[in-house]
């Protein structure tokens, strides 16, 4: 497949700093979900806009030529070769954190009036650490998801929702993946980006060669999705000590394979530290990994594939507990807050119920959604809207 999309909600945010030389712009997010492509996008509008291709520097440091660059004094000495000082000058680096010390020559490029730059990484916790120690509070970070269903059509060409979104649950959103070639090319595809995930950004950071334990963690997580856990259960679910589940699942998660949502409590107004939720960043990936064992039943997929577009759309996500009650996904940006409950189906009067219970029981006036598959009985009850989730998904509901 030789499409290419162009999402333009991520090029406008990068977009949106071009030539603000004081601030580093971070492109984040798991492995193959694009970050390069965008990359390569934005340095096509910069030279489309009139930038000279001799006032861009691009290195990818998992290329041939970029392996050669093992640490910071390798890398400086290209930047003292290339980086001039009489104009404006843009450096892309794509995966980073592959050089050892990266972050001193980027914090060095930072200080230059002149140097605009950009860089993709596939792991969190060099924000968390390594890069903002150096450049604390002079960066952006631009986390970029797997494709949108609208994206994932548009890419494919599908003329029915419907099968574009079933499709879309089981290969997941990763743009090179091609329903058209069969789940067997595609399952084989993503098994090597999850081997790809686990030994470049999971056991290399952990510092051992030990996979079959976090694979063990990671199918016990991708087995759980949206269910309600905690590292006592897991550890025990496993075998493993409390500390190493911790230290996993940290990393996993700084690799982008999973998302954890919190528990907010909506009467105390607090944040829960126990038994949150974790999520798949990538369906796809979920169901190469558990094969057989990912099973048919779809609600907890579905739940899933709501989080993640919430996230997508630049939401704070958190799980809402209201006194014995639970509603899936309050959604917090800027200065709004929305209640989600997703439920496959209404057609049942007592399911129906109890998806619409949870949310009138909270007494504000914050917008209130049920997501379902269903095609009837759509419309608003008792202020709460009832949607079909292909329709809410395809609508535009971009970050701001």
């Amino acid at each position: 497949m030789d499409r290419e999309i162009v999402r333009t909600s991520y090029l406008e945010r990068i977009s949106a700093g071009r030539g603000d030389t004081g601030i580093v712009k971070v492109i984040t997010g798991m492995r193959r979900v694009g970050k390069s492509v965008l990359m390569q996008q934005y340095i096509d509008d910069l030279t489309g806009s009139g930038v000279s291709r001799d006032d861009i520097l691009f290195i990818d440091f998992e290329s041939l030529e970029g392996q050669d660059i093992r640490d910071k004094d390798d890398l400086n000495k290209i930047l003292k070769e290339k980086v001039p000082e009489d104009r404006l000058f843009f450096v892309f680096f794509d995966e980073i954190q592959n050089v050892q010390g990266w972050e001193m020559s980027v914090s060095a490029l930072n200080h230059m009036k002149n140097v605009d730059v950009y860089i993709t990484g596939s792991n969190s916790d060099m924000l968390s650490s390594d890069l903002a120690t150096h450049i604390s509070g002079r960066h952006v970070e631009i986390e970029v998801f797997p494709l949108s269903l609208k994206e994932f059509i548009g890419l494919h060409g599908y003329g029915d929702r419907e099968t574009a979104f079933h499709e879309y649950l089981h290969y997941g959103g990763l743009p090179a993946i091609d329903p058209s070639r069969g789940w067997r090319y595609a399952r084989d595809y993503l098994q090597g980006v999850y081997n790809t995930v686990v030994v470049k950004d999971v056991l290399k950071n952990i510092g051992t060669a030990n996979a079959s334990k976090i694979e063990a963690v990671s199918r016990f997580l991708f087995s759980n999705i949206g269910n309600t856990t905690n590292v006592s259960s897991i550890s025990k679910a496993t075998g493993f000590s409390t500390n190493t589940v911790d230290s996993y699942i940290g990393t996993m998660t700084d690799a982008f394979l999973f998302s954890m949502c919190q528990r907010y409590d909506m009467v105390g107004k607090r944040l829960l530290n126990t038994n949150g939720k974790y999520y798949a960043t990538d369906l796809g990936l979920r169901n190469a990994a558990l094969g057989i064992t990912a099973g048919s039943d779809i609600s907890r997929p579905l739940e899933n594939l709501v989080y993640i577009e919430l996230c997508r759309r630049g939401y704070d996500v958190r799980v809402g507990s209201y006194h014995d009650e639970e509603v899936d996904f309050l959604a917090m940006r800027s200065d709004s807050m929305e209640y989600f409950q997703v439920c496959q189906t209404l057609m049942s009067e007592g399911t129906r119920r109890r998806e619409t219970r949870s949310l009138e029981r909270p007494r504000d006036n914050h917008p209130k959604t049920v997501l379902t598959l269903d095609r009837y009985g759509l419309g608003d009850e008792n202020g709460i809207k009832i949607v079909n989730v292909i329709d809410w998904l395809m609508a535009d509901g971009q970050s701001p």
